[in-house]
């Protein structure tokens, strides 16, 4: 029997994790169907789109207003549908402010739910755990200690391993990423990676270039490589244009894999890519910022002195696990965290203090060795079966 499954990514990595997973289930379901909201890598596993990821890459609190409508529409249209069409099973994969809704009213009608990846309610925005409770009826972990906090909350959860942690090598081939991007073993190459969403290129990209026109002026045979999801390559091509880097930068449709594998250092955006910069055992710059109420409004809600993956994984157990009391402000302000990679936000990520961060990696190759060390550990760490792990979970929530 065909089982048919209906999926939501709301961005760029959420569509790069459910293309892992998709592949893994159609390995044991071959002839499934899926259908929602996704990207390129869901497409490829025979996944069919009602409505193209970019509908949904959206951040902030103020920025999201002028697409609410929208939004509103399109998760109405789509339970609408799905509640008519009723598949055997809805994965919701991040995307929370989407999905949760979504999912609570699909399970509310007999539909059952499963959330892919777990909100980081141990980073910020812990009342998202009621939402979840509410909306999913089993939740995959990326994490190895979210199952246990998931589960003092009263929610179902499995830890399946990171799928990006099996797709990276361990060991990446740097000399055939730099072959395929026609650069040399021997030259100093830096990776600009300013987000997958159009706000977060218009807030970082500028800074980024500008940041790369002052490594350039310290190193002037330094290299800049600037992997763009597709959708934003125009936007990405224009920044670099104005730039003064010349022929110094190369502007890459996708390839962010590629670039990651090549490069010495990344100068890179908080999120998703971060963690593959570490898998990818790259040392890196991580930077964010927004508009400046919508960047009050989310640091409020921060519970831990971190964003960037890296530094949250790596960071002692403990630390996710402190008093509930120590939110926002209190917890951020701690001055004896550790960070494994730097972290500059909203008005500390200027060009030059972003340079100088560069510089820093660049000019201290045992710094280098001590975070490729640390990021080795934390690969193992996360790789697992997925595919095995994340299938049997599937399995046992449709036998229910």
């Amino acid at each position: 029997m065909t089982q048919r499954f209906a999926l939501v990514a709301g961005e760029a990595s959420g569509d790069l994790l459910a293309g892992h997973l998709l592949a893994d289930m159609r390995s044991r379901w071959p002839e499934l169907s899926a259908v929602g909201i996704g990207g390129a890598h869901m497409v490829e596993q025979g996944f069919q789109p009602w409505w193209p990821v970019e509908k949904l890459s959206v951040r902030g609190y103020l920025e999201v207003l002028p697409r609410l409508p929208e939004l509103l529409r399109i998760r109405r249209q789509l339970g609408d549908r799905l509640l008519t069409q009723r598949p055997d099973l809805f994965i919701g994969v991040d995307a929370p402010d989407f999905n949760f809704d979504l999912e609570a009213r699909l399970k509310s009608a007999g539909v059952k739910t499963l959330h892919f990846v777990s909100p980081s309610f141990w980073a910020w925005r812990s009342e998202k755990l009621r939402k979840l409770k509410t909306a999913a009826d089993h939740v995959l972990c990326l994490f190895p200690f979210e199952p246990d906090l998931l589960a003092g909350a009263g929610i179902a959860a499995t830890y399946v391993g990171h799928p990006l942690a099996s797709a990276i090598p361990l060991m990446p081939d740097r000399v055939a990423a730099r072959r395929a991007l026609g650069l040399q073993d021997g030259d100093t190459v830096v990776a600009l990676l300013p987000g997958s969403r159009a706000a977060e290129v218009k807030h970082l990209g500028p800074r980024f270039f500008q940041a790369a026109a002052q490594i350039q002026k310290a190193q002037p045979a330094i290299k800049f490589i600037v992997p763009a999801v597709p959708y934003l390559l125009p936007q990405v091509q224009t920044l670099a244009r104005a730039s003064s880097l010349g022929d110094a930068v190369q502007v890459l449709a996708g390839q962010s894999h590629t670039a990651l594998a090549a490069c010495d250092v990344t100068l890179i955006a908080s999120g998703t890519a971060t963690l593959e910069a570490a898998l990818f055992k790259r040392p890196m710059v991580v930077a964010y910022a927004m508009p400046a109420l919508s960047f009050r409004l989310m640091f409020a809600k921060r519970q831990l002195p971190w964003v960037g993956l890296p530094n949250i994984l790596c960071a002692p157990r403990e630390w996710l696990h402190r008093p509930a009391h120590l939110t926002g402000h209190q917890m951020s302000d701690r001055k004896d965290a550790p960070f494994v990679v730097p972290e500059l936000l909203q008005d500390a990520a200027t060009p030059q203090a972003l340079a100088q961060a560069v510089l820093g990696w660049l000019d201290a190759p045992e710094k280098i060795t001590a975070a490729q060390a640390r990021f080795t550990a934390l690969h193992h760490e996360l790789q697992r079966d997925t595919a095995r792990l994340a299938t049997d979970a599937i399995q046992a929530l449709l036998e229910r």
